[in-house]
Parts: structure tokens; C-alpha cells; sequence
């Protein structure tokens, strides 16, 4: 029997070398890092073309300014709309403050204007006073207290028109009627007293009344005495010698009396009760 004994190859011989047909071995890139790649913190740079848009660096300020562009368009807008909101109400807001102010002035309180000196030194011309009209709804004139009532020798009743007499009541609410309209006087004598002026002095159901609020100085004729019917009352001014009063026209009717003069408000120097 024949053993067969291979010899080994020595190193570089030609069976060591490639063959014309054997080409060396590749490996083909691929688009995914592989997982060795992925171990070792190596990642495939990102394709900028793949899976959609990518924010450039200047988006996140132009989308920022146009935001803000917009906000100011709603404010904008916001505040025209408001403008227009209050001019078309305006008119409204006239009316209603006009319609407040002649019902307060026509059942609550009223200003009036002193325009002479027939109570002078307690109001002086150019005086305003404020009238409670609610006065004598719920009691009586006493004496000593500051009325305004209407002139009963204005005579402007006679005759009026139911307009004419609504436009005089809305002027005089506002403050734009005649001085002549309304008198202020102080109540001297209420209905069922006696009055009697005498000596420079007022007597009531024969008694001397004390009078500080007259005008140092005033002059008195005498007078009476009279009995001052019920439902009325004998008023006269604090410058007896300067004042056309019941002594002229004799006693007012209370239903004439419009209120109760309070506090005089102007000029601020001679704010006060009354």
C-alpha cells in the first residue's frame, strides 16, 4: 500500500496568489448606518431632501413678526370698532343724561340763581342755591325757612298752550329760564297768623319776632295786621328796604311754593347751609 504524503505550500507560491476570476471582495454602501455603527455612536448624516420640510434658520423669527403683525391688526381693528361703537352711541348717551338730569331737576333738587339783592346779606346776586323740591310733599313751610316759589305776578299762566307751558317746564328744569320765573323769599307767617309791621319791627299774633338775618339798615312801613289764610304763607325778603314781597302781593298759595332752599353752592368762598 502506497501512502500519498502532501507536502505544504510555501508561502508566496503561485497558488497563494488571487486568480483572474476571484476579484476581491466589497462591501456596498448602504443608506442606514449598521448596528456596529449605531454601538459606536457613529450616525448617517441626515438628508435635508428626506421626509419633508426642514426650518430654515430665519422661520422661527418671520413666523414670531408675523404673528405679532397680525395681533396689532386685531388691535387695530379692535379700537376703530370701538370708535364707532361710542360715536354712534353718543347721541344716545346725550339724550339719556339729558332725560336724568330733567327728572332729577323736576321732582328731586334744583339750582337756582339769585339775580337781585332782595335777600341780601344772607344771598347775595349772582348766588346759586340748591332747592329741595321734596320739601312740603311730607310737611308744612315753618317760619324762618328760604323758599322759592313762583312769581304770582308773572302772569305768563294766562293764556299758555299746553306746548308752551312743556317748554317753559323742560327750560326752567335746565336752568335756562327767566330770573323772573320764580321768586326766593323767607317765610315771615304761615296760614292763620296774624302780621303787623309796625316801629320797624314784624309782630306775629302780637308778638315782636326776632329777625337776625335782616339787613342791618332796613326800612319798613307799616303794615297790616292780616290774617294769613290756611294753605298759605306771608314771605319776605331779608333786605326789607329792597324786596317786592307779600307785602306787595299779599299771601302765596303752598301749592305755589316749588321747594326749600338748603345750601347755597357757589361761589365755593360762600358754600353754607341755609
Amino acid at each position: 500500500m502506497v501512502a500519498l504524503v502532501t507536502s505544504p505550500v510555501p508561502p508566496g507560491s503561485p497558488e497563494d496568489a488571487p486568480g483572474p476570476s476571484s476579484p476581491p471582495p466589497s462591501v456596498a454602501p448602504g443608506p442606514e448606518a449598521s448596528g456596529s455603527e449605531a454601538a459606536e455612536g457613529l450616525a448617517a448624516p441626515s438628508d435635508p431632501f428626506a421626509g419633508g420640510a426642514v426650518a430654515l434658520p430665519g422661520d422661527a423669527e418671520q413666523t414670531a413678526s408675523l404673528r405679532r403683525l397680525r395681533r396689532d391688526a386685531r388691535r387695530r381693528g379692535d379700537k376703530k370698532a370701538a370708535g364707532r361703537t361710542f360715536w354712534k352711541e353718543l347721541p344716545i348717551l346725550i339724550l339719556a343724561a339729558l332725560v336724568v338730569a330733567v327728572l332729577i331737576k323736576t321732582f328731586l333738587v334744583q339750582a337756582f340763581f339769585i339775580p337781585s339783592g332782595s335777600m341780601h346779606d344772607t344771598l347775595l346776586e349772582g348766588d346759586r342755591v340748591m332747592v329741595n323740591k321734596l320739601a312740603y310733599r311730607f310737611g308744612d313751610p315753618s317760619r324762618g325757612h328760604i323758599v322759592v316759589f313762583d312769581n304770582p305776578q308773572d302772569g305768563r299762566g294766562d293764556g299758555e298752550t299746553i306746548f308752551g307751558a312743556l317748554v317753559r317746564h323742560v327750560a326752567e328744569s335746565l336752568g335756562l329760564s327767566s330770573p323772573d320765573s320764580a321768586l326766593i323769599k323767607r317765610v315771615v307767617a304761615v296760614g292763620g297768623e296774624t302780621v303787623e309791621i309796625r316801629q320797624n319791627r314784624v309782630f306775629v299774633n302780637g308778638v315782636a319776632i326776632e329777625e337776625p338775618y335782616v339787613k342791618e339798615g332796613s326800612r319798613m312801613a307799616r303794615y297790616g295786621p292780616l290774617t294769613v289764610p290756611d294753605g298759605h304763607v306771608f314771605v319776605m325778603g331779608d333786605n326789607r328796604s329792597s324786596s317786592t314781597d307779600s307785602r306787595v302781593f299779599g299771601p302765596i298759595p303752598e301749592t305755589a311754593i316749588v321747594g326749600r332752599a338748603f345750601v347755597r353752592v357757589w361761589p365755593p368762598s360762600r358754600w353754607g347751609g341755609l
